[in-house]
């Protein structure tokens, strides 16, 4: 079936009644070639779907497909709803939005929720927002002990583009695991500095081939605001 006519949509939207879930899980796969703003309503019509991953398939698609009522559906899940899985998608999914009021509940969320991967989700999706005044919630969330809230965050000073943040983020150059130090290498690529350069030089001879590539990959695109030969 396709998605590309009125006829298509009032199949989906039958489909997405169905008393079969996997009946209604296809129907939403369907939607991803459907304009938002016909996509959106029927995406609505399984917010409450009693299977929790269709709920959570809509809650996150909502963020690429809105409308004019899915900032504040998304807002309202992410403080209010009862499972941690579907806070943290409508956390993520306000960041695709990348919508400036999203700052405020998502730090709420980073600050006051009780599970970590809805705090984690909130970081990421704080990057997304591109917001400079995430800096104070980036550093506290790089203190964190969970190495992925570590990851989240420095990839998120990165997407921000907070030079303010680099002294902190470059305390990370010699950790153990090697995803932070490539979230590292893939940060500085958009934090252009004297600083930087000399980090990114250090983690392009790291030992994990995928830091160091993130890293040569990083300088190539820093080269353009420098004065460096190209790299061999």
């Amino acid at each position: 079936m396709s998605a590309s006519g009125p006829l298509d949509l009032q199949q989906i939207a039958v489909q997405l009644e169905s008393k079969n879930s996997k009946d209604r899980m296809l129907a939403l796969a369907l939607l991803r070639d459907v304009p938002a703003r016909e996509a959106a309503p029927l995406l609505k019509k399984v917010l409450n779907d009693p299977r929790l991953q269709i709920r959570s398939m809509a809650v996150f698609a909502l963020g690429v497909k809105p409308d004019e009522e899915t900032f504040g559906i998304l807002t309202q899940l992410l403080e209010a709803d009862p499972d941690y899985g579907i806070r943290a998608d409508a956390a993520g999914a306000l960041g695709y939005l990348e919508d400036p009021r999203a700052f405020a509940p998502l730090v709420r969320a980073f600050y006051e929720d009780t599970d970590w991967l809805v705090r984690f989700s909130a970081a990421v999706s704080l990057g997304n927002l591109k917001d400079p005044k995430a800096h104070d919630v980036l550093m506290d969330a790089l203190k964190s002990d969970e190495v992925v809230m570590q990851q989240a965050a420095i990839a998120a000073i990165g997407e921000v583009g907070d030079l303010d943040g680099v002294d902190a983020i470059l305390a990370f150059a010699q950790s153990e695991d090697w995803l932070v130090r490539q979230r590292l290498a893939e940060a500085l690529g958009n934090l252009p500095s004297p600083k930087t350069q000399s980090a990114l030089t250090f983690l392009s001879k790291d030992p994990h081939f995928q830091v160091a590539e993130a890293a040569r990959l990083a300088l190539k695109r820093l080269q353009p605001a420098s004065d460096n030969p190209p790299l061999k």
